[in-house]
């Protein structure tokens, strides 16, 4: 990681949170010289998002840090919503083995302790410069690109840098989605609700693995399991109670009572917040871009406030480096926003409607076609398709994560094909398939046969495809019928795929 930025950077990022920090690894991976503007001189040292799920896994393990991550991380069993009187409502369980993506489906972890895995990541990135203590204030853009003005914290002096394009990871008060002009959309959750984070003195087994949502009307509250000995409780404010009161150690404590009491654990933070569920209108304007919360704000049932970021990240990262290495008109990093505002709207709309069900006990309401009897309603994890963006059919499985199995080398999918497109194809006669991994190595597209591995014969199987593109962000471009049309599927990616990576195929 250099002192000085160069005179010139591809993408500048404002914001070094989890999300501008993946950006930055992945474009820096793809070859591009990145600037990243952080205000603060170190992550903030206290919880903030303690959950993501195994797609994000999938992409901390593209970066090169999920190894190091995973000891930080605890496999959470799930989230179970209870009435006051303890009658399981609704019961989303997850399945502790490895999944379809090649990771379990739902982890706990500490923020800090991932951002500091990240910037320990990105202090090895050559391409990457980090200027931290640094406050941007004005954007300007030109033809050729942007000029960022920001001011040294540390020395009081006005500095500038300059762009080709500017990605906003600036959190829910973004500057540079100002810059853009975007309005949000509104989907109708605004609470507030006071958080608090606690470390246990000793053990609670009986607080349990699962998270619980209390779907109390008096006062509906969250637990949350952590890492090691972190616990969380979010609950809500009522209108008559101030912020102030409700931060008062009595009023907490009096909160707690019902799970813990001072000898059993010490208050780590308190905070209240508003939680919303908004997501911006335009999410690019030029050479300007928006990612993460600057982009979008979810109430937090769902766990996805941090995965959708992370989304966001890897859906652009590939494109930004189309574009400005490929020779890709500018016009792709349209599909952006275009894929993934639909994505992240599916998501935060189920985390609203959880929402009501916290508060009312409707179930009916809360999951359409589900209804409350003596058992309760099982649910499972979503997996909502990108919006119709760069996707030729609207088809399954276009636009979802193509699985990563291990192959017969050992290795994951994922690290086997590299950071780039790969076209996976179910066998055909020996002259054709040599012919189509011939043409692969031509492109740089990594070829695997189906048949080295299970699961990906399966896949195809059940999806009834012949073969499959897959982006480097790891969704399913598009898909083929039939052997002879697999070929074909080379042309969408000489189209997309930055000409300076381009690598030999995985034999």
């Amino acid at each position: 990681m250099s002192n000085e930025p160069a005179a010139i950077a591809d993408v500048a990022i404002v914001g070094l949170g989890p999300v501008g920090a993946t950006l930055a690894l992945l474009l820096g991976q793809a070859g591009l010289s990145v600037v990243v503007l952080e205000r603060e001189a170190e992550p903030y040292t206290l919880p903030r998002a303690v959950h993501f799920d195994d797609e994000v896994m999938r992409v901390l393990q593209t970066i090169g840090v999920a190894d190091e991550v995973l000891p930080h991380t605890h496999l959470s069993p799930g989230m179970l919503f209870v009435d006051a009187a303890g009658r399981r409502l609704l019961d989303w369980s997850r399945a502790m083995n490895i999944g379809p993506q090649g990771w379990h489906e739902s982890y706990r972890f500490h923020q800090p302790d991932l951002e500091r895995i990240l910037r320990r990541k990105l202090s090895t990135a050559p391409s990457v410069t980090v200027l931290a203590r640094r406050d941007v204030f004005a954007i300007d853009q030109d033809p050729d690109g942007a000029t960022l003005r920001f001011e040294d914290l540390a020395s009081g002096q006005l500095e500038s840098v300059r762009a080709r394009y500017v990605v906003g990871c600036d959190g829910a008060r973004s500057l540079v989605r100002r810059l853009i002009g975007s309005t949000s959309v509104d989907l109708g959750f605004h609470e507030r609700w006071l958080v608090i984070d606690c470390l246990l003195k000793r053990d609670k087994p009986e607080l349990g693995e699962h998270s619980i949502q209390f779907c109390e009307p008096e006062r509906p509250a969250t637990y949350v399991r952590g890492v090691g000995q972190r616990r969380r409780w979010e609950i809500t404010a009522k209108d008559s109670e101030s912020n102030a009161a409700l931060m008062e150690p009595a009023k907490i404590w009096q909160l707690l009572s019902r799970w813990i009491t001072p000898e059993d654990a010490d208050i780590e933070r308190a905070a209240v917040y508003m939680f919303h569920s908004v997501v911006a209108r335009k999410w690019r304007h030029e050479r300007l871009l928006i990612a993460g919360d600057s982009a979008h704000q979810t109430p937090p049932f769902l766990g996805q406030g941090l995965c959708a970021g992370i989304r966001d990240a890897s859906n652009l990262a590939w494109k930004l480096a189309a574009v400005i290495r490929g020779g890709a008109p500018g016009t792709l990093l349209d599909s952006y926003p275009s894929e993934r505002i639909p994505h992240v709207t599916e998501y935060i709309e189920l985390a609203v409607r959880l929402g009501g069900l916290i508060n009312t006990r409707a179930v009916e309401r809360a999951l359409p076609g589900a209804s409350a009897g003596d058992e309760p309603v099982r649910m499972s994890s979503i997996k909502p398709s990108l919006g119709r963006g760069l996707a030729l059919s609207s088809e399954r499985p276009v636009g979802t994560p193509a699985p990563q199995p291990r192959m017969p080398d050992g290795r994951l999918f994922d690290d086997r094909v590299g950071y780039g497109f790969a076209l996976i194809a179910r066998a055909s006669d020996a002259a054709a398939d040599d012919a189509l991994r011939r043409q692969c190595q031509q492109q740089g597209v990594a070829f695997v046969a189906a048949d080295e591995a299970g699961p990906l014969q399966a896949w195809l199987d059940q999806a009834g495809i012949s073969a499959a593109l897959v982006r480097p962000d790891r969704y399913v471009l598009a898909v083929a019928e039939t052997s002879a049309d697999a070929a074909g599927l080379l042309t969408h990616a000489l189209r997309l795929s930055p000409s300076a990576d381009r690598k030999s195929c995985a034999a």
